[in-house]
């Protein structure tokens, strides 16, 4: 099955890292420098989107929202004769909005993955229209295993999952980075701050998904009473963390909902 990447910047280029490894069949559409040399990297064909479209099974839109439209439309000639899978992460564009933008019927998954796929550790949720079929969307699924997690959401609940995980690597690399500046202002070594914030935001992630423990139980575990983590927590809490959390998630969310209406 020959998979294609009409834009393959970060995103896109992090799925195609993770899906090199299933299958040896890619070809990469996009003006970016950067883009070509990710292409050389993968020994994926480089080419512009009119071949692309006419050439692969299954396509990822990788382009900003504002840009979809204006993308789409001059292939739907070739999309309309093809009839290839598309698979848009385009955030705040619903799959009714790409069928109108393509101009015909075609079967069309809607992703909201984030960068850790690249490593095989992605978060992915999708939703389908109904010409996606459970055995198209079996083998799509089992493509994509080496991307990481993949998991089927009402489309309503999309952009919520995108304020989320699609987001969230960089609130994590806001929050580890602070870690390590604490512990680099206590005497650690930056490279090594880096390296105990990165290894306890990785394990303590891997507690919540191995024991299926509530976070607020795992966190009671470690406070131990009157001890040094408890304070640690207390100070957040004046700093009002969880507030200031939930409201960049809510933020993030606002921001999605208003890119589907540009």
């Amino acid at each position: 099955m020959k998979y294609g990447f009409i834009g393959c910047g970060n995103m896109g280029g992090a799925i195609a890292k993770a899906l090199r490894r299933q299958t040896p069949s890619i070809m990469i559409a996009d003006p970016a420098p950067a883009a070509k040399l990710l292409a050389e990297g993968l020994e994926a064909v480089y080419t512009d989107n009119e071949t692309l479209a006419a050439s692969c099974q299954r396509i990822f839109l990788a382009v900003k929202p504002h840009l979809m439209k204006g993308m789409l439309l001059p292939l739907q000639p070739i999309l309309a004769e093809k009839k290839p899978l598309l698979i848009t992460m385009a955030a705040g564009l619903e799959l009714a909005t790409i069928r109108e933008f393509v101009g015909c019927d075609l079967p069309i998954i809607r992703i909201m993955p984030n960068t850790p796929v690249a490593l095989g550790k992605g978060m992915i949720a999708y939703c389908r229209n109904d010409l996606v079929t459970d055995e198209m969307l079996a083998s799509w699924l089992t493509d994509m295993s080496s991307c990481g997690r993949l998991d089927e959401l009402e489309e309503r609940l999309l952009d919520a999952a995108s304020a989320l995980s699609g987001a969230g690597p960089a609130y994590m690399y806001v929050f580890l980075e602070a870690l390590a500046d604490g512990a680099v202002a206590c005497g650690i070594p930056r490279a090594k701050a880096y390296e105990y914030a990165a290894m306890t935001m990785s394990g303590a992630a891997e507690m919540v998904l191995a024991t299926g423990q509530h976070p607020g139980a795992l966190k009671d575990a470690v406070c131990s009473p009157a001890g040094s983590t408890i304070v640690g927590i207390r100070a957040l809490e004046e700093h009002g963390f969880r507030g200031a959390v939930m409201d960049c998630v809510i933020k993030s969310f606002a921001k999605n909902k208003e890119l589907g209406k540009q």
